[in-house]
């Protein structure tokens, strides 16, 4: 198996065929293809499994400023209309309420002033602010058992998607092979990528692939394909792996609690399972490991070779753990996978969001959560809260799109913008049919636009 390509992306989570869906239907290039180590389209980070299945707008996340919240809303908004569009039975994903609750005096004041002051509530326009009664309502256990004295406030809006990310990358997979020219080899893993006149050479376990143009979107591992080309030498990773607790039918849609600005992490929140609404996931825990996939030790040897064992990359890291937030928060969820007194520990996490939680309610989910990588700047010895992107010569490398998959169709549109520079011209890339399917599709009033329960 081989093949001479335009254009050749390599990895089939949500990020590499999101860009695959774009460029498959709404450009001209002659030839493209998807290369993915795994015999399946979108099995490691993108698996519902192994990531909260959040679709974030910047509404409810606290530790957005409201200009990075810009930047995602249009981002969310292309994912929902393209799921509105492509899944009206609402197979991939559902919609729900959500909201950011804020408990006691300080917290409080801290939520109206983002709704009021921060502009959230004017850049959000079906964002609410809901007092104890309303969030009784809509969310019956997180007021239920809960001290009565203690001042209640949430921002509330019935554009909680929750989203199967593996289904949803499938979806583009489908959409893009509807196209002639465009071929997708999984079970086929990149071990070389070699620079040439005419662009690049990909060796392959399943053979070589020539193209003059290449997008690395193999999230971890692109930080590594990249130090392989001498890109990204001031970069490491920080890789966090996230875990879930279980519940049954605690919520009927997602309840995020206030988050700590300094922290990438989200706070802990609760919502309703995609595919199981009786099923309320609480989480993610954020635990530092040195392997750029969850329980794949075979990829420790890769962390260690992004890594790179040098005193950069060991001072960036001492740097980082030495912050007196930071440090007692990684040691705090080392704490959560311990047996029994895991559960104990973040019982009060829980409780927060449903004070009535007791701990034989909660289970850890065996076999949820990924591995998101964080970019260390080993220049500034700090984390770099930003989107991690390399854009090189005709080769882009997509480490981690910040928010990840919630983004990812705006940033399939643009790299696709970038790639039209890379080909010189000689292809066109029809924007305003790409904006017609996804972004068109958003409902905008909220006349059409119920609050969903779990179980409507």
């Amino acid at each position: 198996m081989s093949g001479k390509y335009d254009l050749v992306i390599v990895g089939g989570g949500i990020s590499g065929a999101a860009l695959l869906y774009t460029t498959a239907k709404f450009t001209d290039i002659n030839s493209v293809a998807l290369v993915e180590k795994e015999s399946e389209i979108a099995a490691i980070n993108s698996d519902c499994t192994n990531n909260s299945q959040t679709l974030h707008f910047g509404d409810i996340e606290t530790n957005y400023t409201l200009e990075k919240a810009e930047k995602v809303k249009e981002g969310a908004e292309m994912l929902a209309g393209y799921l509105e569009n492509h899944d009206p039975d609402r197979e991939t994903h559902a919609k729900r309420s959500k909201m950011v609750l804020a408990v006691g005096d300080e917290e409080v004041a801290e939520l109206e002033h983002r709704y009021h002051e921060e502009g959230f509530g004017d850049l959000f326009p079906k964002l609410r602010a809901i007092e104890r009664d309303e969030i009784a309502d809509l969310e019956p256990k997180v007021v239920e058992g809960r001290d009565p004295s203690k001042d209640l406030l949430a921002l509330q809006t019935p554009d909680g998607y929750v989203v199967d990310y593996g289904a949803t990358a499938e979806s583009f997979v489908e959409q893009a092979t509807d196209e002639p020219n465009v071929d997708v080899y999984t079970s086929t893993e990149v071990t070389d990528v070699t620079e040439t006149v005419d662009g690049y050479t990909l060796d392959t376990t399943q053979g070589k692939f020539d193209c003059g143009v290449a997008v690395i979107a193999a999230g971890s591992h692109s930080l590594q394909i990249a130090k392989e080309l001498d890109y990204g030498e001031d970069k490491v990773l920080l890789p966090i792996a996230g875990s879930f607790f279980l519940a049954n039918d605690f919520l009927n849609g997602k309840v995020y609690t206030l988050q700590m600005k300094k922290l990438p992490f989200a706070a802990v929140h609760g919502d309703a399972d995609v595919h199981d609404p009786s099923i309320t996931r609480f989480g993610p825990t954020a635990k530092l490991v040195p392997t750029l996939e969850r329980g794949r030790i075979s990829t420790v040897e890769d962390f260690l070779d992004v890594f790179g064992l040098n005193a950069d990359a060991f001072l960036s890291y001492a740097n980082i753990l030495a912050d007196r937030i930071l440090l007692p928060y990684v040691l705090r969820n080392l704490v959560y996978d311990l047996p029994e007194v895991g559960p104990k520990q973040f019982l009060p996490h829980v409780q927060k969001v449903v004070p009535s939680a007791e701990l034989d309610d909660i289970e850890r989910a065996e076999g949820y959560g990924g591995v998101r990588p964080q970019i260390v700047d080993t220049a500034e010895k700090s984390l770099d809260m930003g989107e991690a992107k390399i854009v090189g010569d005709d080769i882009i490398f997509n480490i981690t799109p910040s928010p990840g998959a919630s983004t990812s169709l705006k940033n399939a549109l643009r790299d696709t913008q970038t790639l039209m520079e890379f080909f010189d011209g000689e292809y066109k890339f029809d924007e305003e049919a790409f904006r017609t399917d996804t972004i068109d599709h958003f409902p905008r009033s909220t006349s059409d636009d119920p609050v969903l329960h779990a179980n409507d």
